[in-house]
């Protein structure tokens, strides 16, 4: 893996996070595997989503369970090592409550620790916006925090991916990055 930070996005079931975790394994390093899910042992639908991510990874990576401390958790992780981070939506799904001030300070926290760590990270990362606009706020609030985060940091990496039906396309190669300003 000769990216430092890659990005891969996509719909529900599309494959995102396969491929993120074949990326991982091609970096040749020791992989950490950031879970940002919180478990719930009522919620069994959820209990068994997380269950069969387990099951698809090799034992020997190491996973961490990081609902809310992304930040500093990039920053801890030794630089020989590959993290992958699944996913942001529900990391941004445990921070939703905070107000746009503590936002976007936890926001420039996990931006600065993105360029300041010298390991190789893969993200997975939801497309929420491709409905229609949520009718309530706080469905509003998620979706555009997504949006602009996933903007900010696809402005960072290395190499975007977006994955849909089973097939990774390499965004940094097809596409044509927007100016900043332009992704409302």
């Amino acid at each position: 893996m000769d990216n430092r930070l890659i990005l891969v996005t996509g719909p529900a079931r599309s494959g995102k996070s396969e491929w993120a975790e074949k990326l991982a394994a091609r970096s040749g390093k020791k992989v950490i595997y950031v879970a940002t899910a919180q478990v719930d042992p009522t919620d069994y639908e959820w209990q068994a989503r997380i269950e069969r991510h387990q099951q698809r990874r090799p034992a020997d990576w190491k996973t961490l369970n990081v609902p809310v401390e992304l930040a500093a958790t990039i920053l801890s992780v030794p630089q020989d090592t590959c993290l992958l981070v699944d996913s942001l939506g529900t990391w941004l799904a445990n921070c939703l409550e905070q107000e746009d001030g503590t936002w976007n300070a936890t926001v420039s926290e996990l931006v600065k620790s993105l360029s300041e760590t010298g390991c190789p990270i893969v993200i997975v990362a939801e497309e929420a916006g491709w409905g229609v606009v949520p009718a309530y706020s706080t469905g509003r609030r998620f979706r555009d925090r997504l949006g602009f985060l996933t903007q900010q940091i696809g402005a960072m990496a290395d190499a975007v991916y977006l994955v849909t039906a089973g097939y990774a396309l390499n965004l940094s190669r097809l596409g044509i990055p927007l100016e900043k300003g332009l992704g409302e």
